[in-house]
């Protein structure tokens, strides 16, 4: 399996558009000893069949599999672009140049998904200063998304006034190792914002390890200048991973839902601020299952992953797919993201589930895709 290192990292690269970028890409990977300089004929080839890019500012330019021969040994070369390079479907801040001689790349993919649905990556690479700044938001290690658990939330504490709301939502956060004493030093001082029906916000910056949101709901009759206080939501920010959270609390208080927030048990407001994909649901006893062999000899990398995901998608049916010879459960067939996720080989075996009017009809044209090579004879 590939593994991405600071040392296949070039920094500040610039590129008039993505034809540049990714010759210079493969100019590297020769400089390596990865491929022979014919290479980069592939790679141009493979983007001009259907572009490599994959969301959040990351694209991952290869060869075809008829110049697979042209690979020496299998290695990467990570150019980071921090002006970005138009890529035709969107903008790139780091390229992943990948010199395979198998399905080595498939461990790499697997890897991306974990950040191509995440909020913040594309600001935190192209902001990136160094190779291991790159790596790190790469390899899922970078935060880019506050934390918000069932740890964060204090329901119905008996607190007569907000400076003990405060502590509380400040002591929740430092308990977690999210902050220390100094961030509650700071908020205790500052004056909460009414954000309505009784809901209030605080909010600080000292002292904060991790970006993170606490929630405490009161039990008895409060109030603060003259006003009702039923809870309050406290944000302890150290970078930018926490405005998806606020993003999503703005929405609530526009849409004025502040009452569903101060109503909610712990895992209602774990759902109401979930930011995750949420899996679409299917009609019980309804659905209909086939299971199909992979016959792609190099898996389902990027090219035959998007066909499949366009397959799927011709259809209204929801679709489900699941890797009967990987690890994890199902996932939604209509995101490329969650299919190479899967790791899908030569001779896996994926079982889709379709639930809708023209379930049945999916299945079977997803079928005939898979035999006929998902683009690739």
């Amino acid at each position: 399996m590939l593994i991405l290192t600071p040392q296949e990292v070039t920094l500040a690269q610039t590129a008039t558009d993505k034809i540049a970028a990714i010759k210079n890409i493969a100019q590297s990977l020769t400089q390596q000893g990865y491929v022979e300089a014919d290479y980069v004929n592939g790679m141009l080839n493979r983007e001009e069949q259907s572009s490599t890019f994959l969301g959040n500012g990351i694209a991952i330019p290869h060869g075809t599999t008829e110049t697979r021969g042209l690979v020496q040994k299998t290695g990467v070369s990570v150019h980071h672009f921090p002006k970005g390079v138009d890529w035709g479907n969107g903008t790139v801040y780091v390229a992943i140049g990948i010199a395979a001689k198998s399905d080595e790349h498939l461990g790499i993919l697997k890897q991306l998904t974990k950040v191509l649905s995440a909020d913040g990556v594309e600001t935190a690479l192209k902001n990136a200063k160094t190779e291991q700044d790159i790596i790190e938001v790469l390899n899922g290690k970078t935060q880019l998304m506050a934390d918000f658990d069932a740890s964060l939330i204090q329901l119905k504490f008996p607190a007569s006034d907000m400076l003990q709301m405060t502590a509380v939502a400040g002591g929740l956060l430092r308990n977690t190792g999210c902050t220390g004493d100094e961030y509650i030093s700071e908020i205790i001082t500052k004056k909460p914002t009414d954000i309505g029906a009784g809901l209030w916000l605080v909010s600080g910056g000292h002292g904060v390890n991790r970006s993170a949101m606490s929630f405490v709901s009161t039990a008895n009759d409060c109030e603060f200048e003259g006003k009702q206080v039923k809870g309050l939501i406290a944000f302890a920010a150290c970078n930018a991973s926490h405005k998806a959270l606020l993003n999503k609390l703005t929405q609530f208080i526009l849409t004025k839902r502040q009452q569903d927030i101060l109503d909610a048990d712990v895992n209602g407001l774990l759902d109401m601020f979930d930011l995750s994909e949420k899996a679409p649901e299917m009609t019980q006893g309804s659905a209909n299952t086939a299971t199909f062999k992979i016959k792609n000899t190099h898996g389902l990398h990027a090219r035959p992953g998007a066909m499949l995901v366009a397959e799927a998608k011709k259809f209204e049916a929801t679709i489900r797919v699941e890797n009967l010879d990987g690890d994890g459960g199902s996932v939604n067939a209509k995101s490329l993201m969650k299919v190479i996720a899967l790791g899908v080989k030569h001779g896996h075996r994926l079982q889709f589930t379709a639930d809708g009017a023209d379930a049945e009809l999916a299945l079977t044209s997803i079928g005939k895709a898979i035999e006929s090579g998902l683009g690739e004879g």
